[in-house]
């Protein structure tokens, strides 16, 4: 059977113009390139294409703007890239940072749908919240609803893969048992800038690049439980949804990030998603 080639597919949002009077600001479409260079003219014409999430309301287009149905071509310069789904559910896998991990039951975390924030919006920092760091995931999106999913059938509930940014503040994860604190706040879930299917995940270098500075990686290789596995297990207990985000584990080097910091979490074969650090803007402008 041959195989089919990927693709990239992304959620966005055009860009505000004169003549988009009248649009409701929270705009989205789904967009798709088959480019295989993504730095090529070709890779940045981009084609209008139905939800790939045909089931989810949360991921259904707007009502089409003119020059925005259905086939038609649109340059990146035309639009913002927003996080590649809405979620139901966000989920995080406990101690998968490596090898040793499968000494341990698998185990999942679960992450705010709320805490999910797009390329280029800024993880803010609330002035009491410790030390934070980021950490960057190969990160499975859904693609239809599943229960029950074995090892032969998990790769027909992935739609594709994008990076997530498992942000997590250190302090609160040693309070709070279960990690609600230290990993849902708001905008500690980056997510981005889109899904890439058809992708083999057994062996894809990820890492952070931190204020300029590109710190160690390691390798999707390193994670103690698989894309398959964590499928499984999460599948034996609930049902996800399409559009639901699965991180699979940071087995690479972090750091500390502050206020006025920038982060790039980088896994091969998808790209880079981009995010600037703020303090928190609820501290600043109290409701």
């Amino acid at each position: 059977m041959t195989s089919r080639l990927p693709r990239r597919i992304a959620r966005v949002r055009p860009v505000a113009t004169e003549s988009s009077t009248g649009h409701a600001p929270d705009e989205q479409f789904f967009v798709a390139n088959d480019a295989a260079d993504f730095d090529s003219a070709e890779g940045s014409t981009w084609t209008i294409i139905d939800s790939p999430f045909p089931a989810s309301r949360a991921n259904a287009s707007s009502s089409s703007r003119e020059g925005w149905e259905l086939g038609a071509e649109v340059s990146a310069d035309s639009f913002h890239f927003l996080a590649p789904s809405v979620p139901v559910n966000v989920f995080g896998m406990a101690h998968n940072t490596g090898q040793p991990g499968r000494a341990l039951p698998p185990q999942a975390f679960h992450k705010a749908a709320s805490s999910v924030i797009g390329p280029g919006e800024a993880i803010q920092l609330g002035s009491t919240v410790g030390h934070v760091d980021p950490e960057a995931e190969l990160t499975v999106v859904v693609g239809r609803k599943a229960r029950g999913l074995a090892l032969e059938t998990a790769r027909s509930a992935i739609l594709g893969y994008t990076i997530g940014n498992d942000v997590s503040a250190r302090e609160l994860q040693k309070s709070d048992e279960l990690w609600i604190s230290a990993k849902s706040q708001d905008t500690f879930t980056p997510a981005g800038p889109w899904i890439v299917t058809e992708l083999d995940d057994s062996a894809l270098s990820i890492g952070i690049v931190h204020n300029g500075t590109e710190l160690k990686t390691a390798s999707s290789a390193d994670l103690g439980w698989k894309v398959d596995e964590i499928l499984v297990y999460l599948t034996s207990f609930m049902t996800l949804q399409p559009g639901d985000l699965v991180l699979t584990g940071f087995p690479a080097e972090s750091a500390r990030i502050h206020p006025g910091d920038t982060v790039v979490c980088r896994v091969e074969g998808i790209g880079e998603l981009h995010n600037p650090v703020t303090g928190a803007s609820w501290e600043e402008h109290p409701a």
